[in-house]
């Protein structure tokens, strides 16, 4: 009878024990859920870009690299969000931002008063410049005053577009537009046109780097500057992120090694 008492006792004291052991465990898990060391949501942004633009964007096997790729990788590391990059064609670009498809676009875009109604720049990032370019072998053409009655082919959605199309009567020129530099390059140096309007870093990296048959010609049309742009009136805390990101970047030498990377010294 004592035997089987001190059995019933022991056993009742275990399942006290093990109660108080699963009542402690629970308790824990509830402190530590309602403890504050939740994860916090990381932004996540949609960056367009295009990526027939070098040596700002452009595509090498499976990566995307360029200035403008490794800048705001850059900003983004600097001021602790996350990026997501949205390749398309630079006129589809400001469309995409219009219709919240994108949050931000970095994509070697000139600042320009048209562009300002309907985006938000940060502050300049490249010094930039439109140019004439036409066959290697042209001898006639030495400025944008030769070009009279001649074809200039421009990419669609660029200043060197617009400039084109703004001075096309004056300038006595026949404007053909196309969707990628590759193509407008081509359209030159097969002498289906005789001259395009680019930004002066853009063709020449791209003529240093490739035979592409062409030469610059004349002075730079126009002084533009380079910016990243949001949809006017919204994601202005990222747009001061940007700004602050691209600040500290110049501060600190990072700005000036991208650059150095893609165009030298």
């Amino acid at each position: 009878m004592k035997k089987l008492s001190l059995f019933g006792l022991l056993f009742i004291l275990t399942l006290l024990i093990s109660a108080c052991g699963t009542n402690t465990t629970t308790e824990e898990k509830e402190k530590g859920n309602s403890s504050g060391t939740e994860e916090k949501d990381e932004k996540v942004y949609k960056v367009g870009v295009d990526t027939t633009y070098p040596p700002f964007e452009f595509k090498e096997g499976n990566d995307y690299k360029g200035i403008d790729i490794d800048l705001i990788n850059a900003i983004a590391k600097d001021q602790g969000f996350t990026i997501v990059l949205s390749p398309m064609d630079f006129g589809g670009i400001i469309p995409a931002l219009q219709a919240n498809q994108l949050d931000v676009a970095i994509a070697g875009m000139s600042i320009t008063d048209e562009r300002k109604k309907v985006v938000d720049f940060s502050e300049p990032y490249f010094d930039a410049g439109l140019t004439v370019v036409v066959n290697k072998d042209n001898t006639t053409v030495k400025s944008v005053d030769d070009l009279k009655g001649k074809t200039v082919a421009v990419k669609k959605g660029t200043t060197g577009a617009k400039y084109a199309q703004d001075n096309a009567k004056k300038l006595g020129i026949k404007v053909v537009q196309f969707n990628d530099s590759p193509a407008m390059f081509q359209e030159v140096s097969n002498g289906n046109a005789e001259a395009l309007i680019e930004d002066y870093p853009v063709i020449s990296y791209a003529i240093t780097q490739k035979e592409l048959g062409l030469q610059i010609v004349g002075d730079r049309l126009n002084g533009d500057q380079y910016g990243i742009a949001v949809l006017k009136g919204k994601n202005q805390e990222l747009l001061e992120q940007i700004n602050k990101g691209l600040a500290n970047l110049k501060e600190n030498g990072t700005y000036d090694e991208i650059l150095k990377t893609y165009l030298g010294e």
